[in-house]
């Protein structure tokens, strides 16, 4: 790649490797796949709102496997408390003492199924952990591992027994995604084939957690140059100016955006962001985030592109 190369040959391959590896067990799915490793790589948390059985806890449990992390699963229900999530100090009688259980979050990879089937409090428990990466029972602060990596699914909002995100708590997931209903091709493989939780239990690391700590760091370098900025303004602009959205993009998500451009940039092996990784990742960057003005005739991702549509590259 000559100076564009921003990463050794070893790392570009282990990052190819594992989304090649999940693209196995989550046929026909690779951009949405890629979006979840670009948001792995950029430090963010991931939020797939689907319809049941589509494969969202298979890709989770495949990316913990494929990576060697910790994986934990936690089902969210009505009556599932923030101590069920968190843990509970416990006194026992022989050490005269309180010990800490530690909960499910504490994983590198955690799997928040159905977040919108929980109460308020259990949701701002989990996005707070998120965006301290720690949490607090009795008043003691506890470091969660590192990395740590949220998947959050979510059922579509007319479901019943569900509990809305509101948008302050959407906007802690830097990508939202849709997996959506396999091809043809990619179902008649699921019906002709083995399980694929069975064959995700199988795989081996492609990738040891201290690559991946890497390409984290990795992505911190990939540079934007001023007219890539310059673009990045003017999209965040659009969205603010009352033609497209009722409300515009914060500065929080203006830096969210570019992070995961910059991931892209690193996947493709380029040490710089391009217009295209901006457009590509845009739509599932920002769309959870936006509300399009009334009458619009679209949905928020069908908004978003249109948008990108009136908006020129510099």
């Amino acid at each position: 790649m000559g100076s564009d190369n921003v990463i050794d040959e070893s790392l570009a391959r282990q990052i190819s490797s594992l989304v090649d590896q999940i693209s196995t067990i989550i046929v026909g799915k690779r951009p949405q796949i890629e979006d979840c490793v670009a948001c792995l790589l950029a430090g963010g948390h991931l939020l797939i709102e689907d319809v049941p059985g589509v494969g969202k806890t298979t890709l989770a449990h495949a990316l913990a496997v494929s990576l060697g992390l910790k994986f934990s699963r936690v089902q969210f229900t009505a009556d599932l408390m923030p101590s069920d999530l968190i843990g509970v100090s416990v006194f026992e009688r022989q050490r005269d003492s309180f010990v800490f259980h530690p909960g499910p979050v504490f994983a590198q990879v955690l799997l928040a199924d159905e977040i919108n089937r929980a109460g308020p409090k259990t949701q701002s428990a989990l996005l707070e952990a998120m965006e301290e990466q720690q949490v607090s029972v009795d008043n003691e602060t506890r470091a969660l591992p590192a990395p740590f990596f949220v998947i959050a699914t979510q059922n579509p909002s007319d479901q019943l027994g569900t509990y809305p995100l509101p948008e302050s708590q959407l906007d802690r997931f830097l990508l939202r995604i849709t997996l959506g209903y396999p091809d043809r091709a990619s179902e008649r493989a699921l019906l002709a084939g083995a399980d694929r939780r069975d064959l995700a239990q199988r795989l081996q690391p492609v990738m040891p957690p201290a690559a991946l700590v890497a390409a984290q760091r990795a992505v911190q370098q990939v540079t934007a140059s001023e007219a890539l900025l310059d673009y990045l303004q003017a999209l965040i602009a659009a969205t603010r100016d009352g033609r497209w959205f009722v409300e515009g993009l914060s500065p929080r998500a203006g830096i969210a955006v570019l992070r995961v451009a910059k991931a892209r940039a690193l996947m493709a092996q380029r040490s710089y962001v391009a217009p295209d990784d901006v457009q590509a990742i845009l739509p599932q960057a920002i769309a959870h985030r936006l509300h399009p003005v009334p009458g619009a005739g679209r949905g928020p991702i069908e908004q978003v592109r249109a948008m990108v549509e009136g908006v020129p590259i510099p």
